[in-house]
């Protein structure tokens, strides 16, 4: 059939299907966030315009905060569909890398179509057009290369035909998962070829599930059995797998106890007797006893960042690691003994290889014993009491939650609160971005979570720095008709890193706003409820607990039944935090004019003399 560039990708993806978890098939690209400009509204935004009954759009005011609500998409659903964003050539396109850095850093899909120069070149230099003097195949595009897992610029509509397939492959591939750019020249999308009817029949993607190599699985076997303190650790390859049962079964069955890691968060009922908590900087010191004293760890579905190992101090000098990766480059990392393959799969035949072996049952009894400490310790923490914590703040919205909600933050001091906090109530209803740490991903990852889990109430928690700095699709949610609940925890500014600048031994600068530099003597402050009421959304302003508990309940009822996300802000203690007490590198200088940046110096030096470089 006759079509341009632009309807034949629509069609295309139109085309594709999913396998959900529950074995229900689903549109693979369930609707697209776009901004129009000169450079994709005409033929890209015609092609969607007559697709618009089967594929929703919506629109966006930022287009980093769209493509970011893609990015919400794609965790929500657990990999198994994609959002889609577009945007013009330009600062448009430009604003969506960071977005792409975000599914980069965390192995998440995301499909990103931003408009580019003229092919011709025939009327060059075009509005918004960067020019290099010695290439000028470059465009601003180019940008997206670093972050992206596939870039494509097509040049001919029949282009088409040889990268669509790899577009799928690695949109729903689970070891190359990550950001497809396709850079569409505002010329080829309007241009038309005859395109095979094959490319667009129905196409059903379900995750694939590769089987360990025999002479691996042997070898990894061999060293679990040898285990006297064996310890699990469970990533996100384990949520995208949905193996979180199978991996549960695993412990119980030889008596091995469990970590998870961030992005392994809520894969175990928090109360499970073999469940120590979260590993790491952000975990708990329940999770980091065990791993100080495990023998051999078997980490499943992890790339193992420096939070979760504690920039590898975490872990006991002679440890084995057993890395079961459906990713061969995340498998063989630090020298660890790999295991390539999916997790379901790969957990299944460890335990067909382990037979009746069982850990020593007072090693995993330790598990208990360690998280009931740490259990206290945050019982503590969460008690009423002075200036509201963000622990506190967690503890209410943990406590009014149920096992369909969806819980989200990304960056500065409250995914330290979820991961260390959070009590699970279901299975895999975590997402905290902490691959990239992107501030603004709170209220845009939550708009696409929204879209992607209706049954259940998205609670995102956010500090006033991310807040101000992207909020735009607040408005997008409201005006959509999409619901949420969002916390804003105000602190004074950006209150995690001051403490990470105090704590190394600097002077508090540029980061409160007692350390930043103005003209006014009573600088102006943030309302951020009216700015919320501003941008259509239910706001609730609150001075303590009792007034958060309640506003809350109210805030999820708007959520559930307004369609339009519902605001809450509470002012929060600057420089209360829950510790898991880890070490974490960070670039101290060698030299400063403060004593006390010196002395931290020499505390990190301390800290890599215990780093585990290569297993």
């Amino acid at each position: 059939m006759r079509l341009t560039t632009a309807q034949a990708l629509v069609r295309w993806v139109l085309a594709q299907r999913t396998e959900l978890a529950d074995g229900t098939h689903a549109p693979l690209f369930p609707g697209v966030f776009a901004i129009f400009g000169h450079g994709n509204v005409l033929a890209l935004g015609n092609a969607l315009e007559e697709a618009r009954a089967e594929l929703p759009v919506w629109r966006g005011h930022n287009e980093q905060g769209m493509a970011l609500a893609a990015v919400g998409i794609g965790k929500a659903t657990h990999r198994r569909q994609v959002g889609v964003a577009t945007s013009s050539i330009g600062p448009g396109a430009l604003n969506m890398v960071t977005a792409a850095g975000v599914a980069h850093a965390n192995r998440l899909p995301l499909l990103l179509l931003p408009g580019d120069t003229f092919t011709s070149r025939a009327p060059d230099p075009v509005l918004q057009q960067v020019e290099h003097f010695g290439d000028p195949t470059t465009t601003v595009n180019d940008a997206f290369r670093a972050v992206s897992r596939y870039f494509d610029r097509i040049t001919r509509p029949e282009q088409l035909l040889n990268t669509l397939p790899q577009v799928a492959r690695v949109l729903t591939d689970p070891a190359d998962c990550g950001p497809v750019v396709l850079a569409l020249p505002q010329d080829v999308q309007a241009e038309s070829a005859d395109f095979p009817d094959a490319l667009f029949a129905p196409v059903l993607h379900r995750p694939s599930r590769p089987r360990p190599d025999t002479r691996a699985l042997t070898e990894a076997t061999a060293v679990l059995r040898d285990a006297r303190r064996p310890l699990l650790v469970l990533g996100g390859g384990v949520r995208y797998s949905r193996a979180a049962g199978r991996a549960i079964r695993f412990a119980e069955q030889h008596a091995v106890p469990v970590v998870e890691t961030t992005a392994g968060r809520t894969l175990v009922p928090h109360d499970h007797p073999l469940h120590a908590g979260p590993l790491g900087i952000t975990g708990s010191t329940s999770a980091n006893a065990l791993a100080a004293e495990a023998d051999v760890v078997l980490a499943v579905g992890t790339r193992l960042q420096d939070f979760t190992t504690a920039s590898w101090t975490v872990f006991a000098p002679d440890v084995r690691i057993v890395s079961l990766n459906a990713a061969r480059f995340d498998a063989v990392k630090h020298g660890a003994l790999s295991v390539v393959a999916d997790a379901d799969e790969g957990l299944r035949e460890l335990t067909d290889g382990l037979g009746a072996w069982r850990a020593d049952p007072a090693w995993a009894a330790r598990a208990g014993e360690e998280r009931s400490k740490w259990d206290a310790h945050v019982d503590g923490l969460r008690a009423p009491g002075g200036t509201p914590t963000y622990a506190q703040v967690v503890g209410v919205v943990n406590e009014l939650s149920t096992p369909e909600d969806y819980v989200m933050t990304a960056s500065g001091g409250l995914p330290g609160e979820l991961i260390g906090g959070w009590r699970a109530l279901g299975e895999a209803t975590m997402d905290v971005e902490y691959g990239f740490s992107c501030m603004g991903y709170e209220l845009a990852g939550a708009w696409g979570a929204a879209i992607a889990r209706p049954d259940g109430v998205v609670t995102t928690l956010v500090g006033d720095g991310s807040y101000l700095m992207l909020n735009s699709e607040l408005f997008s949610a409201a005006f959509a008709g999409h619901g949420f609940v969002a916390v804003v925890c105000d602190n004074d500014g950006y209150a995690v890193i001051h403490r990470l600048q105090t704590g190394q031994g600097g002077a508090g600068f540029n980061n409160l706003y007692d350390d930043v530099r103005t003209t006014h003597a009573h600088p102006p402050r943030t309302d951020f409820a009216a700015h919320a009421a501003a941008m259509g959304c239910a706001a609730f302003p609150v001075d303590d607990l009792a007034g958060l508990r309640d506003a809350y309940r109210r805030a999820r009822e708007v959520a559930r039944t307004g369609h339009r996300p519902a605001v809450v802000v509470i002012r929060t203690h600057p420089s209360a935090w829950t510790d898991a007490g880890a070490w974490w590198e960070v670039g101290v200088p060698e030299v400063a004019h403060r004593p006390e940046i010196t002395a931290a110096h020499d505390e990190v030096l301390s800290g890599k003399a215990k780093q585990l470089r290569y297993l």
